[in-house]
C-alpha cells in the first residue's frame, strides 16, 4: 500500500507554495479551475467544459490513503481535519481554496473539493479581451470604482464574480485603505498597497473562538477604511454591511450568489432575515446602500457580465432592475422602456 507521506508533497518547510503532491499536475494546469476527488479516489477537474475525469500518476487508493492525503494538505494550512473535526475548509494565501471531508461523514476515505485561483492577470483591459466583459462597459465600471459607487456582483457558482471583485479592486487608488474580509482567502493576490485582509475563524473542538464575518465587518468600521470589501456575503453579515454603506462608507463591494438581477431582491430578503431584519427595513436599507448590481453568467466556457442593473422601492417590497443586457459576444443591449434610466445612470457615473 502506498503510504502519503512527506516526500510524497515534496521535502522543506512549507511557506506560501501550497504542495499538493499526486495533484500537482492537474493544479499545476493553467486551465483548471476546480479539481474533485471522490471517495473511491477518482479525480475531475474542470477546466470551463464542466467537470471530467482526470488521470493521476500516484492513485489515491485506498481509502486510508486518500484519508491520510486529505489530512496532510490542510495540515499544511494549519487546518485540523479528524474524527473529531471531520469537515475543513482552508485557505492558501495565493486563493486556493480546500473543502474536506472524512468519514463518518463521508463513505469512507475523504472527498476533496480544490478551487484554484485564476492565474490570468485580473484588469479590466484583461478581463474585455478575454471576454468577460463587453468593451462599452469598461470605462463605465472604471469610473464607478474612481467615484466610489457602491457595488454588490451577483452570479451564480463559478461564474466569475471573485474574478470580477479583484478586477474592480486593482482600479482603486493606491490612496484609499482597503479592509477586506473573507471566508476563504480569494482577494489576497490583489496587488494594493493599504490593503488589510481578514478571514474569519471556525470554533475550536470545545465549541468556542468562533469570528464571524459580522464580527469582522463589525470591526472593519473601527480602522479607518476607505472600501469595506466583503468576499462574498450569505449571512447575517448582510446586515452590518447594509447599515455601513447607509453611514457614509462609499466604495464598498461585496458578491453574493443570485441568477440575476432580478432575483436579488429575495435573496437579499432572505439574508435579511437570518439576521432578524424585517423585510420592509432590508428593502430600505438596500435601495440605498447600493449604486449598482453586476451579474455575471456561465454559459459552458464562457463567463462573462450578463446585466448591469439597480435596486428600488416598489411599495412596501424591493425591485431589482436590470438596465443593460450583453449575451457574450456583440454589442450590450439597453433593456426595453429603460433607455431614459441608463442615460441618467451613465451621466451620473461617466460625467
Amino acid at each position: 500500500m502506498m503510504n502519503v507521506s512527506h516526500e510524497t508533497f515534496g521535502c522543506g518547510v512549507v511557506t506560501d507554495d501550497l504542495l499538493f503532491g499526486p495533484l500537482a499536475a492537474v493544479a499545476a494546469d493553467p486551465a483548471v479551475t476546480d479539481v474533485a476527488v471522490t471517495c473511491g479516489g477518482e479525480v475531475w477537474v474542470d477546466c470551463g467544459r464542466g467537470m471530467e475525469r482526470a488521470h493521476i500518476d500516484i492513485p489515491l487508493r485506498p481509502a486510508a490513503v486518500l484519508r491520510e492525503y486529505a489530512v496532510r494538505l490542510c495540515a499544511q494550512l494549519g487546518c485540523r481535519l479528524d474524527e473529531a473535526a471531520p469537515i475543513a475548509d482552508a485557505s492558501a494565501p495565493d486563493g486556493t481554496r480546500i473543502h474536506a471531508v472524512v468519514a463518518p461523514i463521508v463513505s469512507q476515505g475523504a472527498a476533496i473539493s480544490i478551487r484554484l485561483p485564476d492565474r490570468r492577470a485580473s484588469r479590466l483591459d484583461h478581463l474585455v479581451r478575454h471576454g468577460l466583459c463587453p468593451p462599452a462597459w469598461e470605462d463605465l465600471l472604471r469610473h464607478m470604482v474612481a467615484k466610489r459607487a457602491n457595488m454588490l456582483i451577483v452570479g451564480g457558482t463559478g461564474a466569475g464574480k471573485t474574478t470580477l471583485l479583484k478586477a474592480l479592486l486593482q482600479e482603486c487608488s493606491v490612496r484609499e485603505r482597503i479592509v477586506v474580509v473573507e471566508e476563504v482567502r480569494e482577494l489576497g493576490a490583489v496587488h494594493h498597497g493599504n490593503m488589510v485582509s481578514m478571514l474569519t475563524r471556525q470554533a475550536n473542538v470545545e465549541g468556542a473562538g468562533a469570528i464571524s464575518l459580522a464580527q469582522l465587518v463589525k470591526a472593519t468600521l473601527r480602522m479607518r477604511p476607505d472600501r469595506i470589501v466583503v468576499g462574498e456575503c450569505r449571512g447575517e453579515e448582510i446586515v452590518d454591511l447594509l447599515r455601513a454603506s447607509n453611514s457614509g462608507h462609499a466604495g464598498g463591494m461585496t458578491t453574493i450568489h443570485a441568477n440575476g438581477v432580478a432575483h436579488v431582491p429575495a435573496r437579499l430578503m432572505a439574508l435579511g432575515l437570518l439576521a432578524g431584519l424585517e423585510p420592509r427595513a432590508t428593502a430600505l436599507l438596500a435601495s440605498r446602500a447600493f449604486d449598482v448590481l453586476v451579474m455575471l453568467r456561465r454559459n459552458g466556457s464562457q463567463r462573462y457580465i450578463a446585466e448591469i442593473g439597480t435596486l428600488s422601492l416598489n411599495g412596501e417590497g424591493l425591485a431589482g432592475a436590470p438596465l443593460a443586457v450583453w449575451n457574450g459576444s456583440g454589442e450590450a443591449a439597453v433593456c426595453d422602456h429603460m433607455h431614459e434610466r441608463w442615460r441618467a445612470f451613465c451621466e451620473r457615473w461617466l460625467r
